[in-house]
This record gives C-alpha cells, sequence and structure tokens, in this order.
C-alpha cells in the first residue's frame, strides 16, 4: 500500500472527513488532492473505508485506521524526542522594521521561559515568507495579512495599522487630503515594490479616491524609504505604528481615512510550544503599542 495515501486516510478518519483533513494536514494539500487519493487507496483495497454523508468509518475502514494509528498519531511524540535541544529553537522570517523595532522585545519575553533559546532570524516580505515557510526554511512569519493566505498556511492576527506617508519634517502637508485633492501630485512616491502588501493596499484605496500616483522611487525597506524622504527625494510610504522611532527630518502623516492593514503570524501545521510563546509574546506587544487589537 501506498505510504502517502495511507497518511492521508489516517487524518480523514481521525478528523471526521476530507474537508476537516485539508484543514488539519502538517502540510499543505488540497480538499480534491486528498479526496482522490484516499479513493486511489479504496481501489487498490477493493473496499468502501468510509461513507461520505454522513461521515462514518466502514467495518474495514475502522480496522485499517486501528492499525495505522499507532504510527501515524505516535510520530509527533517520537519528532519531539528525536529533536531534543531543538525544542527551543525557531526560525523566524519578519521584516527589517519588525525585526529591528519589535522583535528584541518579543524575543526577550520568550527567552524568559526558554533560557536556552536559540534562533535564526531571516528579513524579508510577505511573498517571500510564504515561500519560506512552504519550504520549511522558517517556522513563523510576522507580515502583512492582507489577502488570503496559499493552501497549508495558516494565519492569527496581532493588529491593525494605518498606512502613513512620510515626509520631511517641515512639509505642509497635515493630511492625506491635502494631497488628493491636488490636480496632480508632483512629488515622487517613494514605496516598497508593487507586490508587496503595503503597496498594493495604498494603490487599491488611490483609485477608490480617484487619485493616480504610482511608485517612481522603489526600495527595499521601510528605513530606507524614510532616509531617501530625509535627504530630500520624495514622499515615502509607511505604516503608522505608535511609538516607532524616525530618522531626524522625518514625520509621519496617518491616513486614517484608508482602512487600516492588519499584522499578523503565519505559520504551517501544528505550533510547537516555543511557537506558542513567540505569538503570545506578539500580542503582549501588540497590545503595548496600541492601535486597533485583534
Amino acid at each position: 500500500m501506498n505510504i502517502h495515501h495511507l497518511e492521508l486516510f489516517y487524518y480523514v478518519a481521525r478528523h471526521g472527513g476530507v474537508s476537516e483533513a485539508a484543514r488539519n494536514m502538517p502540510y499543505g494539500i488540497q480538499q480534491p488532492a486528498i479526496s482522490a487519493q484516499v479513493i486511489q487507496l479504496e481501489e487498490h483495497l477493493g473496499v468502501t473505508l468510509f461513507h461520505r454523508r454522513p461521515f462514518a468509518l466502514t467495518p474495514a475502514g475502522q480496522e485499517l485506521f486501528e492499525f495505522i494509528k499507532r504510527f501515524f498519531g505516535g510520530l509527533e511524540g517520537l519528532e519531539e524526542r528525536i529533536r531534543g535541544d531543538a525544542r527551543e529553537q525557531i526560525r523566524i522570517g519578519a521584516s527589517e522594521v519588525v525585526q529591528r523595532d519589535h522583535l528584541p522585545d518579543i524575543l526577550l519575553r520568550v527567552q524568559a521561559r526558554y533560557p536556552e533559546l536559540r534562533l535564526n532570524l531571516r528579513e524579508g516580505y510577505r511573498p517571500q515568507l510564504e515561500a519560506w515557510l512552504q519550504a520549511q526554511e522558517i517556522d513563523l512569519a510576522v507580515t502583512i495579512l492582507e489577502s488570503k493566505p496559499p493552501t497549508g498556511i495558516k494565519t492569527e492576527e496581532l493588529i491593525k495599522l494605518h498606512l502613513a506617508l512620510i515626509v520631511p519634517e517641515k512639509h505642509p502637508v497635515k493630511t492625506g487630503a491635502d494631497l488628493w485633492k491636488q490636480d496632480r501630485i508632483g512629488e515622487a512616491l517613494i514605496a516598497l515594490p508593487a507586490q508587496e502588501g503595503i503597496c498594493r493596499h495604498f494603490q487599491q484605496q488611490l483609485t477608490r479616491a480617484g487619485v493616480d500616483w504610482f511608485t517612481s522611487l522603489e526600495v527595499s525597506s521601510l528605513r530606507l524609504a524614510e532616509t531617501y524622504v530625509a535627504s530630500g527625494f520624495g514622499i515615502g510610504l509607511g505604516l503608522d505604528v505608535p511609538g516607532m522611532q524616525r530618522p531626524a527630518g522625518v514625520r509621519a502623516v496617518p491616513l486614517t481615512e484608508f482602512p487600516p492593514i492588519s499584522v499578523g503570524v503565519m505559520w504551517i501545521g501544528k505550533r510547537t510550544p516555543i511557537m506558542d510563546a513567540v505569538v503570545t509574546a506578539c500580542h503582549q506587544r501588540a497590545v503595548e503599542l496600541g492601535g486597533d487589537q485583534a
């Protein structure tokens, strides 16, 4: 018998159906794929393993489930025993701003519970973080949650933040409306690449407001956008993060007229205790920052 087919059947039997199995698989796989492969298992065995509506294991399905659950059900505990010290290791992906301004505080809280904490940090934005999660190169990502993630990636919201324009300290603009009412915005827009969540959200809201203003200077980080604003190259796009320290010579203009954007965590499979500890610390940090709480 195909071991992968047996694994899929185990999750179907354990969670009471194909759709529930898809939601609880430790890796990304779509419901039709699970259904098709379990049917292949049934065809191979020449029996029906479960009734679909309502869900119920057949006698053959119950016998098979009782046999394989000792193996698949014991894998999680075996993994923990084999990993040993790795229980205090975590790989986190996040943007440069999150890593600089927020992760140190978050990780100090986690280290209080896990003194032997070992870290691996990777800097990136959502598309990269999703790819790293799917490749199992990171365990947890802290990022913007502006759209539905790929199959298998789970999310939890932490906080909602408003977008902000980053302008020189003495710039006359006080609100976004000061720009939107102009026939043509002559100043350059400094922003992250167009595919990043912040930029997509910003452009969607500009379109609804009937405003055309596209990126003139593309940068790799929000901090770099602030640097170029301070140097006089234009107006930057960022986030209004309470208490955030900005470079000398610039200030933030919160775009409260636009809907806020969600920031949260992403992961695949079942969270480990240390992942839970990091998420808890992230929520604590979000409460301290203020904003709209999840």
